[in-house]
C-alpha cells in the first residue's frame, strides 16, 4: 500500500506532522516559493513529501487525496507534474536540459508545472549548472523540488536560492502504527519491521509483507556471533557478497530483460528477423546503461546489509550502557549480551567505525564489494577467548 491509500496526501507523512503543516500552508498560499530543497535520512520520506506536495498544488482543496488530480499524482501520471529519478550512479547534463526545457512550457492545467528531481545528490557538476540557471531564472507557474540526503549534497548555489525542509527519521512507535493501519500487519511483526527498519518506511513495508526479507536481514545480524576465526570471517564476507549480488541481480533481472525487447521491438529486429545497422549502438549503449544500474542496486543492497550489520553492534554499546528500552534486534538479545560482554564499548565503537570506513571504501572510492567486506569482516572478529 502507498500514500495513495491515506485519507488525504498528508496521511501518509509518516512521523513527519511538523514538516506536512509547513507544506499545507505553502499550499495555501503562505510562504510559498518556485524552488524545493527536501532533506532527511534515507526512508524517512522525502520523495514521498515531495510527491504529497506536488498533489497538494494541483489539488483545488490542498490535498484531498481522493479528486482526479490527487489521484493522478500519486499514481505518477499527471500531467504537469514530473518526477526524475534514476537507476545510475549519476544524473547527467543531457537528462537536465530536458527537464529545464519542459519546465519553460505552461502548466496544461490551471495550476503548476511541478518539476520533482529525487537523488539530486547524484547531479553531475554540469547537472547542477544547467539546473542553477532554470532555478535562478523561474517562470511563473513552475515549482522546482529537489530532493537530497542533506543540504551539504547540493551546490551552495542552488540550496541557497531553495527553501529547505528537513525530515527526521519517523519513531518507531509512528512506523509501527503505519504498517498496521496501511498494511494489516500484526502489532507484533509491526513492531519488528518498524525497530528493524530503523525508520526506514520503505524497508519497514518490505519487512512486515515478505518473510524472505525478513530472512535474509536475519542472516546478516547473525554475522558478529559467527566471527571466531579468520576462515569464519573470509566465509562471511563472501556469503555477503554473494547474497547481496544474488539479490540486486534478482530485482534488476527482469527489467533488464524488458528493455532489451522492447530497444529489439523499436528498432524492428523483432517484426524483420535481422539487425539494422543502428540497432548495434543503442544496444551497447544501453548494455552499458544496465551495467551501471546493476551496479549501483549492488551497492544499495550491500549498503542496506551495512546498515543492519551495524545495529547489532550499536545494540551491544546500548546493553553495555545499561540504556532503557527494546533494542533494535530485541529477538537477538541473548547474543548481543554476549557480545557486550566479551568486547569493550570502545571496541564495538571501533567496529562501527570499520563498517562504516568499508561502506565508505565501496560508495566513495569503488573498492570491489568482495575486497571491501573481506577486510571489514577480519577487523570485526570476534576478539580470541570469545564465546559464541
Amino acid at each position: 500500500m502507498t500514500i495513495t491509500e491515506s485519507r488525504t496526501v498528508w496521511e501518509g507523512l509518516v512521523g513527519q506532522n511538523r514538516v506536512a503543516e509547513s507544506l499545507q500552508a505553502a499550499v495555501g498560499g503562505r510562504g510559498m516559493t518556485h524552488a524545493w530543497l527536501f532533506t532527511g535520512p534515507p526512508g524517512s520520506g522525502r520523495s514521498n513529501a515531495a510527491v504529497a506536495f506536488a498533489a497538494g498544488l494541483q489539488c483545488e482543496d490542498g490535498g484531498c487525496g481522493a479528486c482526479h488530480a490527487c489521484h493522478t499524482v500519486l499514481k505518477g501520471t499527471h500531467a504537469d507534474v514530473t518526477v526524475v529519478r534514476t537507476e545510475k550512479l549519476s544524473i547527467g547534463v543531457d537528462e537536465v536540459r530536458d527537464l529545464v526545457r519542459r519546465s519553460a512550457l505552461a502548466p496544461v492545467g490551471r495550476r503548476w508545472q511541478v518539476m520533482i528531481v529525487e537523488d539530486a545528490d547524484r547531479l553531475t557538476e554540469q547537472a547542477c549548472n544547467a539546473l542553477l540557471k532554470a532555478i535562478e531564472e523561474p517562470t511563473d507557474r513552475t515549482v522546482w523540488v529537489l530532493c537530497a540526503p542533506t543540504i551539504e549534497d547540493v551546490l551552495p548555489t542552488i540550496r541557497s536560492r531553495s527553501r529547505l525542509v528537513s525530515l527526521t527519521t519517523p519513531p518507531a512507535a509512528d512506523v509501527a502504527e503505519f504498517l498496521v493501519r496501511t498494511e494489516g500487519a500484526s502489532a507484533e511483526r509491526a513492531s519488528y519491521a518498524a525497530r528493524a527498519s530503523q525508520g526506514h518506511i520503505g524497508r519497514a513495508r518490505a519487512l512486515a509483507r515478505d518473510d524472505v526479507v525478513r530472512d535474509r536481514r536475519d542472516r546478516v545480524t547473525a554475522i558478529p556471533a559467527t566471527l571466531t576465526s579468520l576462515g569464519a570471517c573470509l566465509q562471511a564476507a563472501s556469503t555477503l557478497a554473494d547474497e547481496t549480488k544474488a539479490e540486486a541481480d534478482e530485482i534488476t533481472g527482469d527489467l533488464d530483460t524488458r528493455e532489451r525487447q522492447d530497444l529489439a521491438e523499436a528498432y524492428g529486429v523483432v517484426e524483420r528477423g535481422r539487425r539494422p545497422r543502428e540497432y548495434g549502438p543503442a544496444l551497447a549503449a544501453l548494455e552499458r546503461s544496465q551495467k551501471t544500474r546493476a551496479k549501483r542496486r549492488h551497492l544499495d543492497v550491500v549498503d542496506r546489509g551495512l546498515m543492519d550489520l551495524a545495529s547489532v553492534y550499536r545494540d551491544a554499546i546500548a546493553v553495555a550502557a545499561g540504556a532503557p528500552g527494546e533494542l533494535i534486534n530485541e529477538e537477538r538479545r541473548a547474543e548481543i549480551e554476549r557480545l557486550a560482554a566479551g568486547s569493550s564499548a570502545e571496541l564495538n565503537l571501533r567496529r562501527l567505525g570499520w563498517i562504516f570506513e568499508a561502506r565508505e571504501q565501496m560508495l566513495e572510492f569503488n573498492v570491489p564489494v568482495a575486497l571491501a567486506l573481506e577486510s571489514m569482516m577480519v577487523a570485526l572478529k570476534l576478539p580470541d577467548g570469545a564465546r559464541r
